[in-house]
């Protein structure tokens, strides 16, 4: 395996998952605009922000231990699609938020698969 590959598939899921935790994060400052008092909106923000926050502890854990990422990130996308199914979204939406997750989780699998070529010289 060559090195340039060896790094591609070292970096992209953990660069693009930390891409897709952000992204995610971004919709927990609506709560802002609701009008609720300062501990409210602290706990709302808080409250928002979990997801964000289990995202970043899988990417934590899946930086030595791909397998975990794999699992986790294609697990948020089945999680997702099977929890909001029923909602009116766009179709997009579910490509974007479930769809960039399993392509993380696939590069985390195939990091885990090929771990002893990308982590040797």
């Amino acid at each position: 395996m060559n090195k340039n590959l060896k790094q591609i598939l070292f970096w992209t899921p953990r660069v693009a998952g930390i891409l897709f935790t952000l992204f995610i994060s971004l919709f927990a400052f609506d709560v802002f605009e609701e009008g609720l008092g300062f501990w409210g909106a602290i706990l709302a923000l808080f409250m928002h922000l979990l997801p964000s926050i289990l995202l970043a502890v899988t990417i934590y854990v899946a930086w030595k231990r791909e397998w975990v990422g794999a699992v986790l990130f294609i697990g948020w996308a089945i999680w997702y699609v099977v929890f909001f199914h029923d909602r009116d979204f766009p179709w997009m939406t579910y490509v974007i938020v479930a769809g960039i997750p399993t392509v993380i989780g696939l590069l985390f699998l195939a990091g885990w698969i090929w771990r002893r070529q990308i982590r040797t010289g």
